[in-house]
């Protein structure tokens, strides 16, 4: 199939909210091979475009590191998500983007506070690895500070080594002869507050101004922060309609969507206000993860109760290794509020309220680990000899979310409508 390109996309988007028919497309943290899976299966069913978003932390050359999810490189996943699709007959649109790339955007980077060189060196080894893997959309953030966590870049500097960034990625896709791809931007890093309608709109007249001068594209998305916040497995910000809006109409003028960061957690209402505020895109990651933790929980416990009806002789220690090593891996900080960040392992591992919110954060970042992967074929094994297919389960329990977020974002049908439109 003729792949439409992101940006016609979101052309065909902004179109179609002038006739009521538009959709806010997901952006999909790939927190596993189930998770993409259960995503381009739900956008075969229901006709709708995928984009699956992947943090430096997640998907990266293995000279950088690698990434936590399946020690995915960018031509791994890509291969990954390829299989996918060829699996289950898929013939939809999926896009392969980068979340947060640029400098200092893999903690070891930030933590070890390299210099801008050193950091900005490492940003664009990793985009030529997407470049050269066929990724669709690149996101150019270089808004983190090395040192203070939150701490706002001042604006030319953001726009500076933005436009600096889009030229060296443009330069290396040209020289490599392949097809355009989109951007995507931002003001400051996405930690929970709202990006004034002022500094939107400057930030886009100076980055036209900029790009043009280079003869650069403009970018297909536009971060703007509308109030969210992820922490723990909760929203724990406030999703605030009206600047959403005033961004969105903001960027339209300029052929731009509106993506929204921290879109995980929504409830009903928040899900429905999403259409009427014209945002184009939502990004939703750790959810997933989430979700993927509480699936394997839940086939744990039915394990155990069939090893009580005696027909099981063994059973897995799925929740214990899946725990053991989310206290371990320390990702869970990122996700705390106040002091608790600063908690000790110690702290957590003799406190079993604690160590229970720490499993549901952080069990996702354990999925890789060899002895998790064991006990989970291993509960597998013991669930099909009791004609469960656990793995079937955990696809359609991740799902369930997505399928709910669609429904409020009008995704259903939307790949037909988008071709209709730009036709």
């Amino acid at each position: 199939m003729n792949k439409l390109s992101i940006k016609k996309v979101v052309h065909g988007l902004l179109e179609l909210q002038n006739t009521g028919e538009s959709a806010v497309i997901l952006g999909i943290g790939p927190m596993s091979k189930n998770c993409v899976q259960a995503a381009l299966e739900l956008s075969k069913e229901d006709d709708y475009p995928i984009m699956f978003i992947a943090s430096r932390n997640q998907v990266d050359a293995d000279e950088l590191g690698g990434g936590y999810v399946n020690n995915w490189n960018q031509f791994t996943f890509v291969q990954a998500v390829k299989d996918v699709q060829r699996a289950i007959g898929y013939d939809n649109l999926c896009y392969i983007c980068r979340d947060h790339g640029g400098p200092w955007q893999r903690d070891k980077e930030r933590n070890d506070h390299l210099p801008i060189e050193e950091a900005m060196k490492l940003g664009k080894k990793s985009y030529v690895a997407d470049i050269e893997a066929g990724f669709d959309l690149l996101m150019i953030d270089p808004t983190k500070d090395p040192i203070e966590v939150g701490k706002v870049i001042p604006l030319d500097t953001v726009l500076e080594r933005t436009v600096d960034l889009i030229e060296f990625c443009e330069q290396q896709r040209i020289a490599r002869n392949l097809p355009e791809i989109g951007y995507e931007v931002g003001t400051e890093e996405t930690n929970g507050g709202l990006t004034s309608t002022d500094t939107y709109e400057k930030f886009i007249l100076k980055l036209k101004v900029e790009l043009g001068k280079r003869n650069l594209p403009m970018p297909t998305f536009i971060v703007g922060q509308t109030g969210t916040l992820t922490r723990k497995t909760e929203q724990i910000g406030k999703f605030n309609f009206k600047n959403a809006y005033s961004l969105a109409e903001m960027a339209k003028q300029y052929g731009v969507g509106l993506k929204e960061h921290n879109g995980d957690y929504f409830d009903d209402v928040t899900l429905l206000e999403h259409i009427p505020s014209n945002i184009v895109a939502s990004n939703v990651a750790p959810q997933y993860g989430t979700q993927e933790t509480r699936a394997y929980l839940n086939l744990a416990k039915v394990e155990k109760r069939l090893k009580e009806q005696g027909l099981i002789e063994n059973v897995s220690a799925v929740r214990d290794v899946l725990l053991e090593h989310a206290i371990k891996c320390e990702r869970w900080r990122k996700w705390m509020v106040g002091e608790q960040k600063n908690l000790t392992i110690a702290q957590i591992t003799n406190d079993s309220t604690l160590s229970e919110e720490i499993l549901d954060i952080a069990g996702h970042y354990t999925f890789n680990e060899d002895k998790v992967k064991q006990e989970i074929e291993k509960m597998y094994r013991n669930l099909k000899k009791n004609n469960i297919d656990g793995q079937r389960y955990v696809i359609d329990y991740i799902k369930r979310p997505i399928r709910d977020y669609a429904e409020s974002y009008h995704l259903k049908g939307v790949t037909t409508r988008i071709k209709r439109v730009l036709a």
